[in-house]
């Protein structure tokens, strides 16, 4: 195994390795970016990032069933093998909408930040191992998984962990953002939506009609009453409403997407309840069809915050000058745990969305990036044997 002291001794030339990548780094996240790959469409993504895989020199390359797009690096002794996975799917964006700027400082498009840069991270990196000179003992297979959001509900790599024949002994969940994170948990998930309906018999000429709005205003105003525990952390977001088409028109339809999110599996059940008895009773209350629908829901994992993957990966950010960031999250890394494969998310440059940006725009600065990729490169060194 690399010592660690000497891994973070190696660090600059590591950033210094990973800075000379920096065109082909931003080529291969604006080529990615700006292929449509909606969640249940990614085969043409899949197919350009295996085609990246097969040119720099991956063994194995392919696409699964599942249109995850695999890759193996081989390694010195090959006595165990490591994983990067990062998700590949988006959310739906139209045709046209995908071109990523690229300014002197920063990149600007859809979901540059969730998720391209971390998927070029993976089509980079035996670049940028071959440019350090750096043979691992270990293998790595990395993954570009698709089927990972929304109802997805990270189906690409939970296919691949089940079907695969050698069970990574670790792995490396990659986002594009934020550098810095450290996410050693995961937590548990319900994700879903709540549908309010017109029942077929509405009498639309009843004065003081309201459609479905009115409705669900009154369960997104009940939503917010609810009392969240800070220990153990539990968070609810309210994501998206649609409803309606015009100024006049009743509207007959409207739907809430929400994700709740906690660190235990009690409370992420009892926050379930209460969202089922809102739902119910507004159903009562208004007359009209309420429907609480489960689009994903998993439990929370992790790994201890002693575990030598966390102590490493923050000695790495702090030699890089980078202020680690612990927190639970919703990525892949559940996948992993429900394995059980240790495993870290980790990020590699910052970003933010701006409010002058449109809704589906990231921005993300470019000057990190190296630091970003270092630090990846300098995790697999600590991981390996």
């Amino acid at each position: 195994m690399h010592a660690v002291e000497q891994i973070l001794q190696d660090l600059p030339r590591l950033r210094d390795a990973a800075a000379g990548l920096r065109d082909l780094f931003l080529s291969d996240i604006v080529l990615i970016g700006e292929i449509p790959a909606p969640t249940g469409e990614e085969a043409a993504r899949s197919r350009f990032i295996a085609d990246r895989f097969v040119g720099a020199g991956l063994h194995a390359c392919s696409v699964d069933e599942k249109g995850n797009a695999v890759g193996l690096l081989p390694g010195e002794t090959g006595r165990k093998t490591l994983l990067l996975a990062a998700p590949m799917d988006t959310f739906v964006m139209e045709a046209g909408d995908q071109t990523i700027e690229v300014a002197k400082d920063r990149m600007v498009g859809p979901f540059v930040g969730d998720n391209c840069i971390a998927l070029a991270a993976l089509t980079v990196l035996p670049t940028l191992l071959d440019r350090l000179q750096l043979r691992l003992n270990s293998h790595v297979v990395m993954v570009a998984c698709a089927g990972s959001l929304g109802r997805g509900n990270l189906e690409g790599l939970r296919h691949f962990l089940s079907s695969t024949r050698t069970l990574p002994a670790a792995g490396i969940c990659l986002e594009g953002v934020q550098l810095g994170r450290v996410n050693y948990a995961s937590a548990g998930v319900f994700r879903g939506k709540i549908h309010c309906r017109l029942p077929d018999d509405y009498n639309w000429a009843q004065y003081g009609a309201t459609g479905t709005i009115v409705p669900m205003s009154e369960v997104i105003g009940r939503i917010s009453r609810i009392p969240l525990p800070q220990k153990p952390l539990t968070t609810i977001v309210l994501g998206s409403i649609q409803g309606g088409l015009s100024y006049t028109n009743i509207a007959r339809e409207t739907v809430l997407q929400f994700e709740a999110r906690s660190e235990t599996l009690d409370e992420l059940n009892a926050l379930r309840e209460k969202l089922e008895d809102i739902v119910e009773e507004v159903a009562a209350q208004s007359g009209k069809h309420l429907l609480l629908d489960t689009v994903a829901w998993r439990g929370p994992g992790g790994i201890d915050i002693a575990d030598p993957m966390v102590r490493n990966a923050r000695a790495i950010l702090g030699a890089l000058g980078v202020q680690p960031a612990i927190y639970p999250t919703t990525s892949q890394l559940a996948a992993l745990f429900e394995a059980g494969i240790p495993g870290v998310t980790l990020g590699i440059t910052t970003g933010e969305r701006r409010n002058e940006l449109d809704e589906i725009d990231e921005a993300v600065a470019i000057e990190p990036m190296s630091a970003g990729l270092a630090q990846l490169v300098a995790n697999l060194m600590a991981m390996d044997e």
